[in-house]
C-alpha cells in the first residue's frame, strides 16, 4: 500500500492571529462544487466568519481560489438560507404556506411515510434523489440502499450525462475506474518529481477546466504545465481561453465529437505514428480498428465536422508524440455518440503509447472506492437492507434496467429517461416516496422539466435537504430539511471518490451551524438510528465513524479521520505502468482488467452488449443533416452547459456579488449573426427549438460560429416570485431539449447539439 505523505512543517491546522481570531485551514467540498477539495482558509472571530483565503499550503490549489468561495461570507449568512425544518399540507405543494416544525416531528414524519410506502406497497415504490455537488453524491447510495432499502436510486440527468458514460467507456475498454491527465498530483514535490514528466500535449476536449474545475487538480495545473512547456490541442465549438493558446483548435460542429476522434485515429493509423511494440504487447482487435477507421478519412471527416482537414492532421501527429495526455470533459458524456467518442479518444492514446506513462494518461485502478453502498448482508442488523448488488432479493430491480440491461454493468441507479416515463405512467408500479437532496432538478438537470415538474407531484410524499429554497422544493416537496455547508461539518475529498488516487484530505468545521442546519451525512446516520434502532453496523454510530469505514475501502488509504485532520491533506504516490506490475488485475498478473487482460480496441465488453465493439459515428438526431425539414425554421445549433465561474450549475443565483459579475441567463451569439436578426449586446430574445423556447440575455461574441449559439444553463431568478416557481421556466434552457433521445445503450443525449431559432424577446 502507498504510503501517505504529509507535509509535516505546515501551519497548524488551527492558528489564533493578535487580534483573536482564529484560522481554521481545511478543505473544501464547495460553495456547490465538486468535492475535490480546495484549500481554505477560514477566518473566524467571536464565532462568526470573517473571511475566506486560499490555502497556499494546500499541495494541491497552492492559495488559489474561485469567485465562489472569495465570497462565501455572503452565502454562509445569506438572509434566504433555510434554517429549520418546515412542513406543509401536500394540497399546498407550489404554495409558499410552510411551517415551522421540529427535527424530531419532520424526522417522524419522513419515518412514518416511508414505512406507510413500504408496508402497502413494497419496497420498489420508495426512491431517493440525488444530484451533484457537496456531499451528496458520496452518499447517495448509502442512503438509497443502507438506510431506505430501495435499488431506486434516482440521477435524472437524462442518458446520465454525467461522469457515467466517460467511465463506461473506461470500464469497458480498459478495466480502470477513471483515467485522467497526469498532473503529477500524488508528489510532494508535484512537477519537480524526477518520476514525473511534463506532456508535450495535452488535448483538452469537451471541457473548459478553468470554470469546471478551477481547483488546481484540472484547471490550475494546465495553465502549470503549459508554463513548463506543455501545448494545447483543444477541441470545443466555442473559442474558450485555452483554445486560444492551443497550437490547433478543433472548431467542430456540435455533436461531431465522435466523427472527429475517428479522424484523429484515422490520420495516426495511415500515417504510421503509433507505438507498434505497445499497440502488439497490450492491446486486443487493432487490425479491425484499423479497418474502422479507414471509413473516416481526413477528408469526410472534414466535412461532417466542420474542422479543417490540415487541422485534423496537425493535432493527431502532435498527440502521437509522447508523452501526451487527454482531458476529456462533460461534453462527452452529453452526446447519444457518448460510448463511441470515448473509445475512440481512448484508444488514440493507447495506440499511441500514452497510457499509464509519466506525463500520459493515468489510469485508476478498478473501482473500489468510497461512495458505494455495503454490497452485503449484515447478520446483526435485525431486518436493515441487504446492499444495492443484491437487488434482486427485494424483487424489483432498478428503474429502466430492463429497457437498458446495460445499465446494470456500470451503476445502480435508475435509467433516468425511464424514470420519468414511470412518474407518468405509473407501470411497472408508481413511485410513492421520495427522499432528494443536492438536487434541484427542473432549475438544472432534466429535459423537459415542465414534463418531471408535473410528475414528480404526482408522488405520493416527497422530503428535501437542501440549504437554500429552489424551484424544485417549491414545486414538489411536503418536508424540507435545512441543510449544513462545508463550513459546519465533517467529510472528506478526493479524486472522484477516490477512483483515481493522487489526493485525500478532509473538511474540518470552523463554525458552528447555523440556525437548526445539518450535515445530509448527519441526516442520514439520524434516519438510519431511527429506522434500525438496534443496529450494530459497523461505521454507522456518527459522522466520524462513517467517514473512517468509507476511507478503509479504499485501496490506497492507510489513516482515518484523525489522521487526515492533523494535516487537511496527504497525497499518495501513483505507481505508472501498472499494467506491467500486475497492479491492475485481481489476479495479480500482467495486463488490463478486461476480459482480454488487454486495452480492448475491439470492446468484448460492449459486443456482449449489444453493440458495435469498435468506435463509431451517429450523426446528431436533430441535425440539419439528419432532419432537413427543420433546417428552414430552425437554422442554427443551440450548445448548452458551458459553467461560468460565478456559479454550479444552478447554484449560488441568489449571492448579490456574482449576480453583479453575471446578472442574467445569456445567450452567446457570433456578431454577425445577431445583425443578422436585429439583436444588440444586451437585448432579451427567445431561443426555440421544436421543443419549446426560452428567455436569455444576448452577448455578442465571435467565440461561437455563425451557426452556433451558447446558452447558460441551470438558471432561476431566486428574487422572483416563488408561487411562480422562481420563474423557472421562463429561462431553464433545458426546456430546449428532448426526452429520452439516448444512445444505444441508453447512455447521453443532446444538451449540446439542437436546432433552434433566435428572435427578440
Amino acid at each position: 500500500m502507498p504510503t501517505l505523505h504529509y507535509n509535516e512543517s505546515a501551519s497548524p491546522v488551527v492558528t489564533t492571529l493578535s487580534d483573536g481570531t482564529t484560522v481554521h485551514r481545511t478543505c473544501s467540498a464547495g460553495i456547490g462544487c465538486h468535492n475535490l477539495g480546495c484549500g481554505l482558509k477560514v477566518h473566524v472571530k467571536d464565532g462568526k466568519l470573517v473571511k475566506v483565503e486560499g490555502d497556499e499550503e494546500n499541495p494541491i490549489s497552492k492559495g488559489r481560489l474561485c469567485v465562489r468561495c472569495l465570497t462565501a461570507k455572503e452565502y454562509f449568512y445569506h438572509k434566504d438560507r433555510l434554517l429549520y425544518p418546515m412542513k406543509r399540507a401536500r394540497e399546498d405543494r407550489g404554495k409558499d404556506k410552510w411551517e415551522r416544525v421540529s427535527w424530531d416531528e419532520a424526522l417522524d414524519t419522513i419515518i412514518s411515510k416511508y414505512k406507510e410506502t413500504v408496508e402497502n406497497y413494497g419496497i420498489g415504490a420508495v426512491s431517493v434523489w440525488c444530484g451533484t455537488g457537496r456531499e451528496a453524491s458520496q452518499i447517495h447510495f448509502q442512503m438509497a440502499n443502507d438506510v431506505f432499502g430501495t435499488v431506486n436510486a434516482v440521477h435524472p440527468n437524462s442518458g446520465w450525462s454525467c461522469i457515467v458514460p466517460r467511465m463506461a467507456a473506461m470500464l469497458w475498454t480498459m478495466g480502470s475506474s477513471y483515467i485522467e491527465a497526469d498532473n503529477s498530483i500524488g508528489f510532494p514535490d508535484r512537477y519537480d518529481d524526477p518520476r514525473w514528466a511534463c506532456p508535450k500535449y495535452m488535448l483538452v476536449w469537451g471541457r473548459d477546466p478553468l470554470r469546471s474545475n478551477p481547483d488546481g487538480l484540472f484547471g490550475h495545473s494546465i495553465v502549470e504545465m503549459m508554463k513548463l512547456g506543455m501545448k494545447l490541442i483543444v477541441c470545443d465549438p466555442r473559442v474558450n481561453w485555452l483554445a486560444t493558446r492551443a497550437e490547433v483548435h478543433l472548431q467542430l460542429r456540435p455533436g461531431t465529437d465522435g466523427a472527429l476522434a475517428l479522424g484523429l485515429l484515422n490520420v495516426v493509423i495511415e500515417e504510421d505514428l503509433y507505438d507498434h511494440d505497445f499497440v502488439e504487447k497490450w492491446t486486443y482487435g487493432f487490425d479491425e480498428l484499423a479497418e474502422r477507421v479507414k471509413e473516416y478519412p481526413v477528408e469526410r471527416v472534414s466535412e461532417i465536422t466542420e474542422v479543417d482537414a490540415d487541422d485534423i492532421r496537425s493535432a493527431a501527429r502532435c498527440i502521437a508524440q509522447r508523452p501526451s495526455t487527454l482531458s476529456m470533459g462533460l461534453a462527452v458524456d452529453q452526446n447519444p455518440n457518448t460510448l463511441q467518442i470515448g473509445h475512440a479518444l481512448l484508444s488514440l492514446f493507447a495506440i499511441t503509447g500514452n497510457m499509464d506513462i509519466p506525463g500520459g494518461c493515468f489510469m485508476g485502478l478498478p473501482p473500489i472506492f468510497a461512495g458505494m453502498a455495503e454490497n452485503a448482508p449484515t447478520a446483526e442488523a435485525e431486518g436493515e437492507p441487504e446492499g444495492l448488488a443484491k437487488f434482486g432479493n427485494i424483487g424489483v430491480e432498478p428503474l429502466g434496467h430492463d429497457r437498458y440491461p446495460a445499465m446494470s454493468a456500470i451503476v445502480n441507479t435508475t435509467h433516468p429517461d425511464a424514470t420519468l416515463d414511470v412518474l407518468e405512467t405509473n407501470v411497472p408500479y408508481k413511485i410513492r416516496f421520495a427522499y432528494a437532496f443536492g438536487h434541484n432538478s427542473i432549475s438544472c438537470m432534466v429535459p423537459q422539466p415542465k414534463r418531471w415538474y408535473e410528475a414528480m407531484r404526482k408522488i405520493d410524499f416527497v422530503a428535501f435537504a437542501d440549504l437554500f429554497m429552489t424551484p424544485t422544493i417549491m414545486g414538489v416537496a411536503d418536508i424540507v430539511l435545512p441543510a449544513a455547508t462545508f463550513f459546519e461539518k465533517k467529510g472528506y475529498v478526493s479524486n472522484n471518490n477516490a477512483s483515481q488516487p493522487g489526493q485525500m484530505g478532509v473538511i474540518i468545521p470552523a463554525l458552528e451551524p447555523v440556525g437548526e442546519c445539518r450535515a445530509d451525512l448527519e441526516i442520514m446516520l439520524e434516519l438510519h438510528r431511527r429506522l434500525y434502532p438496534n443496529s450494530k453496523k459497523p461505521g454507522w454510530a456518527d459522522p466520524e465513524d462513517f467517514i473512517n469505514s468509507q476511507l478503509s475501502k479504499m485501496r490506497d488509504v492507510d489513516a482515518t479521520y484523525a489522521d487526515l485532520e492533523q494535516h487537511v491533506i496527504a497525497q499518495y504516490e501513483i505507481e505508472y505502468r501498472k499494467y506491467e506490475k500486475g497492479l491492475l488485475r485481481s489476479d495479480g498478473q500482467p495486463g488490463f482488467n478486461t476480459p482480454t487482460g488487454r486495452i480492448e480496441l475491439y470492446s468484448t465488453v460492449l459486443e456482449r452488449l449489444g453493440d458495435d465493439p469498435l468506435p463509431y459515428y451517429i450523426e446528431p438526431k436533430f441535425s440539419a443533416v439528419s432532419r432537413p425539414d427543420l433546417a428552414e425554421e430552425y437554422p442554427l445549433t443551440v450548445t448548452t452547459g458551458a459553467r461560468r465561474f460565478t456559479s454550479f450549475h444552478s447554484e449560488n443565483r441568489q449571492i448579490e456579488t456574482l449576480r453583479k459579475i453575471h446578472q442574467w441567463p445569456t445567450v452567446q451569439i457570433n456578431p454577425q449573426t445577431a445583425d443578422e436578426y436585429g439583436i444588440c449586446e444586451g437585448s432579451w430574445v427567445y431561443v426555440e427549438s421544436p421543443l419549446g423556447k426560452v428567455k436569455m440575455s444576448a452577448h455578442l461574441t465571435p467565440i461561437v460560429k455563425e451557426s452556433v449559439v451558447s446558452c447558460d444553463h441551470g438558471w432561476w431568478l431566486p428574487e422572483s416570485d416563488p408561487e411562480n416557481l422562481f420563474d423557472v421556466f421562463d429561462y431553464n434552457v433545458n426546456q430546449l431539449i428532448p426526452h429520452e433521445e439516448n444512445g444505444p445503450l441508453g447512455f447521453g443525449t443532446h444538451y449540446k447539439s439542437m436546432p433552434c431559432k433566435i428572435y427578440r424577446a
